[in-house]
């Protein structure tokens, strides 16, 4: 029987590591069966509750809420972990971890403090914002409606790519009142009109539930609203970069798993070709070569992310002391961030490739799966596509335009 995972994860920030013990083993359960479970489309669920019942999701979290403490930095090496583990499960908690920085991290009210209490206790939150009928991606006027019916609202509409929702504990609803006022809806997913779909049908990243969600008369309460404001959650300029290094993390954490899997390929061949250079494939200096450039790509993968995720904390710290350097920080973060996107996702795609020229013919095999991390990442990859982020960071070193401040930058 497995043993279960205890809480004594959650450490202070002075004490925090992304090796500790229950770390470790957490990580460790999660990976147990990964491949199986994708190639035969088992839904992660006892996996995520192993991360809800650890807290996990509480890592950002201060000690005095009972959370971590935990930096941006510290997160996304335990992200890139997990991407390793089980790049499905990982962009399942894009969502909560993005919610919780926004608008549970530093709450203003009684309600934000009960937001915040259920995140230490281990509830996760999913995300329900995009709409097909928006003519440009990301832009941020919703068409799902919410609409006042005496002290309180009654929300409808639907939403797609609600990746990781329907694993959830709560979810926030992207929405407009009938003034045309942009809010963010914080609400149980058990809640009455509340129908999550599980149709989401792409080449990768299959388990990770990226579906429809409708919503149909459920009925909110005036205090789980929260309007948009110039300087707080979605009206901040880049607010999208955590969410996006994210995705780059866990091609990362992808890029890992590409060298575990080719290395331990190349220790368990016993046959090679009569005119490789070696008898015995470790001894290929052709194959290390390739292992070699497998291993140097993740590195440099996993290297400018947490580059990026230090400037995060910079302009985060920046952004709560209200300090006036916080925008300049915010945008050098993005930037970061943007060139990061680029560097992991070209090395993520190329390693799920070269994973093939260390195991010939036989290493395509459905049963081996290892198809699964270049579909994972080449999907990941498409999520805001690095042709635009190249373009905008070559206009900002050519002439100095600031990349947008909307969308996923």
């Amino acid at each position: 029987m497995n043993k279960p995972v205890s809480a004594t994860s959650l450490q202070p920030s002075d004490r925090l590591s992304t090796h500790a013990p229950d770390i470790d083993a957490l990580l460790s359960r999660i990976a147990e069966g990964a491949s199986d479970r994708e190639r035969e489309r088992v839904l992660p669920f006892p996996e995520i509750d192993l991360i809800r019942n650890a807290r996990l999701g509480a890592l950002r979290l201060p000690t005095d809420a009972g959370g971590a403490g935990a930096s941006i930095r510290s997160l996304f090496e335990i992200v890139i972990r997990l991407g390793e583990a089980d790049a499905n499960v990982a962009h399942i908690l894009r969502n909560h971890f993005s919610v919780v920085e926004r608008l549970v991290r530093r709450p203003n009210d009684d309600q934000h403090r009960q937001w915040q209490k259920a995140v230490a206790d281990g509830a996760i939150v999913g995300l329900a914002a995009t709409e097909l009928d928006t003519p440009k991606v990301g832009n941020v006027t919703p068409n799902t409606t919410l609409t006042a019916d005496g002290d309180d609202y009654v929300l409808n509409g639907t939403k797609y790519y609600s990746t990781g929702t329907l694993y959830s504990d709560y979810v926030l609803v992207r929405t407009a009142d009938t003034s045309g006022a942009n809010a963010a809806v914080l609400i149980p997913i058990k809640r009455e009109g509340i129908d999550l779909i599980d149709d989401w049908d792409g080449l990768g990243q299959r388990l990770t539930a990226t579906g429809t969600s409708h919503f149909r008369n459920v009925r909110v309460k005036r205090q789980e609203v929260v309007f948009d404001a110039p300087d707080a959650g979605y009206g901040i300029a880049y607010a999208n970069t955590f969410a996006q290094l994210f995705l780059t993390a866990i091609n990362a954490g992808i890029s890992r798993a590409i060298l575990r899997d080719a290395a331990a390929l190349v220790r368990s061949r016993k046959r090679t070709f009569y005119y490789a250079p070696s008898e015995t494939p470790v001894d290929d200096p052709l194959l290390q070569q390739t292992i070699g450039q497998i291993a140097s790509g993740a590195f440099a993968a996993e290297t400018v992310v947490l580059a990026a995720a230090e400037a995060l904390d910079v302009a985060t710290d920046a952004f709560d002391a209200g300090d006036a350097s916080a925008a300049e920080a915010a945008h050098r973060a993005a930037l970061l961030s943007a060139k990061a996107k680029i560097v992991a996702d070209e090395f993520a795609i190329r390693g799920g490739s070269l994973l093939f020229d260390v195991g010939g013919a036989s290493a395509t095999k459905k049963s081996t799966n290892f198809d699964r991390h270049w579909r994972n990442a080449r999907t990941l990859a498409s999520h805001n596509p690095n042709t635009f982020k190249a373009r905008s960071i070559g206009q900002y070193e050519i002439s100095g335009t600031p990349l947008p401040a909307k969308g996923f930058f």
